[in-house]
């Protein structure tokens, strides 16, 4: 295998239409209320990107450290494993994507905050937050994502502070409702990770790896999962209700069927390997599903 190649495997670059998902959400919302701007949906989507990046390869160090990646595990071969990457080369990549983070962070508060130093300095230390939470999921002696806390991180990263904090860089204001489409997105991002636990759940097992899956074990992990797409779809249910201004929002529950045969095929799968290409459709159903939503914006 090139090396190329090997790193394009290390992006896991069937993760990022979800993390961009949180942005666009979030700017969707702030355009339907006519102040979007351009500049932010630019360096927010960079600064997004560089971040689950970073949280990928950290991931592929910590398992490889930790012994999580093993002969038995389902999923994609990773290449530290394989060793066609040097622990030491993938470090070096980690430090590259923290500083693109920065930089690429720093501009766009400077970009949305003009004139508002605390905002600047307050998302700042969130952004620190982030970085350090995406190296300590499975890097360290404690990491959280061994502990079952995996879910945690990604609904709050992934829903309540990157669709509303989006939303805030746009807006430079706050108003509630808008955590009911984040957390929208905070319930699908953590059903793609479920998802990766159930498939993984015999090799964690034996490396002492204890996600939410382990701890609940197939049965309840689906039922779970269940549980995380249906309060995905209450949550926007609610805000369309009670809080969106615009109805021409509907379009995006044309996306359904797709979450609807996500989760069937959570309950029917009896092998792992079956859910390793649900991973993928699960992140690009609550793309399409963010996507549909934009369409008030070409109906106003």
């Amino acid at each position: 295998m090139s090396n190329v190649k090997a790193w394009i495997i290390s992006l896991r670059l069937r993760t990022l239409p979800l993390a961009l998902s949180t942005i666009f959400m979030g700017s969707i919302i702030a355009a339907a209320q006519g102040v979007m701007n351009g500049r932010v949906l630019l360096w927010a989507s960079l600064t997004t990107l560089f971040l689950q990046i970073l949280s990928n390869l950290s991931n592929d160090y910590g398992d490889a450290v930790s012994g999580a990646d093993n002969e038995q595990r389902v999923g994609p071969q990773r290449m530290i494993q394989s060793g066609v990457i040097t622990l030491n080369e993938m470090k070096r990549a980690m430090v590259v994507c923290v500083v693109l983070s920065l930089i690429s962070g720093i501009v766009l508060l400077y970009v949305a905050f003009q004139g508002f130093k605390w905002y600047q300095v307050l998302f700042f230390m969130m952004g620190l937050g982030a970085i350090a939470a995406a190296i300590r999921y499975t890097v360290g002696s404690s990491p959280y994502g061994y502990r079952g806390l995996g879910d945690v991180y990604v609904f709050i990263f992934f829903g309540l502070l990157g669709v509303a904090g989006t939303w805030f860089l746009h807006t430079n204001y706050w108003q509630w409702p808008v955590l009911l489409p984040a957390a929208t997105i905070g319930f699908f991002s953590a059903g793609v990770l479920n998802l990766n636990n159930i498939r993984d759940i015999e090799s964690d097992k034996q490396s002492d790896k204890i996600t939410l899956a382990v701890r609940l074990g197939r049965s309840r992990a689906s039922w779970y999962h269940l549980a995380l797409i249906t309060a995905g779809w209450l949550s926007m249910l609610f805000f369309v209700l009670f809080f969106a201004s615009e109805w021409r929002i509907w379009p995006a529950f044309l996306s359904l069927p797709l979450f609807v045969r996500n989760v069937y095929i959570v309950f029917k799968a009896d092998k792992a390997h079956s859910l390793d290409s649900e991973l993928r459709n699960l992140s690009l159903s609550t793309l399409l599903f963010v996507l549909l939503s934009a369409t008030v914006l070409v109906a106003a």
